[in-house]
């Protein structure tokens, strides 16, 4: 299965660049393409999110292309397991998904990001459906943020949800075919 990592700053051009990489996969290099799958780990807490999901939703549609759009916010191991030979699928996007991770738990008083190892177990899981997902015919496209530009901040929380989406972004690279980065429209091919 190809692995495609595809990261860039916010706004930058990479969910279009990936949701275009992946339609042309479908239409033309992939011959027993099966479905074009999208998995959503976005979930509408603020207004601001209901728009960029709201947006995306109307570029996918543009395209006049069907995608079938899986919402994954917490159980996205489980969806991976669910796909099939000939798949093609982008996922949009990581740093939403580690962000629900750290979250998960919190109306009920009880966040992942408070209960040791919880994290750990998280990204442990993924992992591992990744690497299974890597044995199957599954084009595999996906989307995160790139933020490592900035300098160190002084909340832990938030130096411990870089640290972490850093180690990933890494571990998914080390397993991609390519790794792309985007930057004002600009892509930059690093792997």
């Amino acid at each position: 299965m190809p692995l495609i990592f595809i990261t860039g700053g916010v706004r930058s051009g990479k969910s279009h660049f990936a949701e275009k990489a992946a339609v042309t996969h479908y239409q033309t290099e992939s011959i027993q393409a099966q479905r074009l799958i999208y998995i959503a780990s976005g979930v509408a807490l603020d207004r601001e999110m209901e728009k960029r999901i709201i947006r995306h939703q109307a570029d996918r549609q543009a395209q006049n292309i069907e995608w079938l759009t899986i919402e994954a916010p917490y159980e996205i191991a489980n969806t991976l397991h669910k796909l099939t030979d000939g798949d093609v699928v982008l996922w949009d996007c990581v740093t939403t998904w580690l962000t629900n991770a750290f979250y998960e738990g919190f109306d009920a008083g009880a966040p992942c990001v408070e209960q040791p190892g919880c994290l750990e177990m998280k990204l442990e899981v993924l992992k591992e459906a990744v690497e299974t997902l890597l044995e199957k015919r599954v084009t595999f496209f996906i989307v995160s943020n790139e933020l490592f530009d900035e300098p160190a901040y002084t909340n832990e929380e938030v130096e411990l949800y870089r640290q972490m989406l850093g180690e990933l972004h890494q571990w998914f690279v080390s397993k991609a075919d390519e790794a792309y980065e985007i930057n004002y429209g600009v892509v930059k091919k690093w792997k």
